[in-house]
């Protein structure tokens, strides 16, 4: 019986796991003040009519602190990579020789900053409702199993309490990369 309890809470703590590490993966492609090619991991472009991953499409590499240069493996995608990056949320307006678009960085304002800030948060906000989902799946499953006469109920409120310690503690590591992610982008 307490064997399936015991699977149950490590799948969930796994996927809790992936959680944090995704958020903190959509984590890098918020801009700070330095060029990283990861800013631009979320931008997707209408590829002749399919909607592809700017980083399938081009080399993206950061030469200096702040500009990001995009070599497409196609140049007639130059037009296509510049619209998408245009309609983005990362505030570059990229210009490009035929060859290459180029992104320079300019200095963050305060305003700008705070922007991103709020974008961080908003991502952090999507991390800890994964976390929250797998949290109530895995409450329906302890459920079910105390239905079916699998686990007592004493069971199942020790894997609930046990599940309520993982979940605050994965919301807990995600509250602080948002709190460093925060300083990061406040650092002047």
């Amino acid at each position: 019986m307490t064997e399936l309890i015991d699977e149950l809470l490590a799948d969930a703590a796994d996927r809790m796991t992936k959680s944090v590490e995704a958020t903190q993966h959509d984590f890098a492609s918020v801009r700070t003040g330095r060029a990283n090619p990861s800013l631009l991991d979320r931008i997707v472009v209408d590829y002749y009519g399919a909607q592809t991953p700017l980083k399938q499409l081009a080399t993206i590499s950061a030469p200096e602190a702040r500009l990001l240069s995009v070599h497409p493996f196609d140049k007639s995608s130059i037009k296509a990579i510049e619209k998408a990056i245009n309609e983005s949320d990362i505030g570059l307006n990229p210009s490009n020789d035929g060859n290459v678009v180029r992104l320079v960085l300019p200095e963050l304002t305060e305003e700008r900053r705070r922007d991103l800030v709020k974008v961080a948060r908003g991502i952090a906000e999507e991390g800890r409702i994964k976390i929250r989902n797998v949290r109530r799946d895995t409450m329906t499953h302890l459920r079910e199993l105390r239905d079916e006469g699998e686990a007592g109920a004493d069971e199942e409120h020790r894997a609930e309490a046990e599940l309520q310690k993982l979940t605050d503690a994965r919301v807990a590591e995600l509250d602080a990369i948002l709190k460093a992610k925060e300083e990061e982008i406040l650092e002047v």
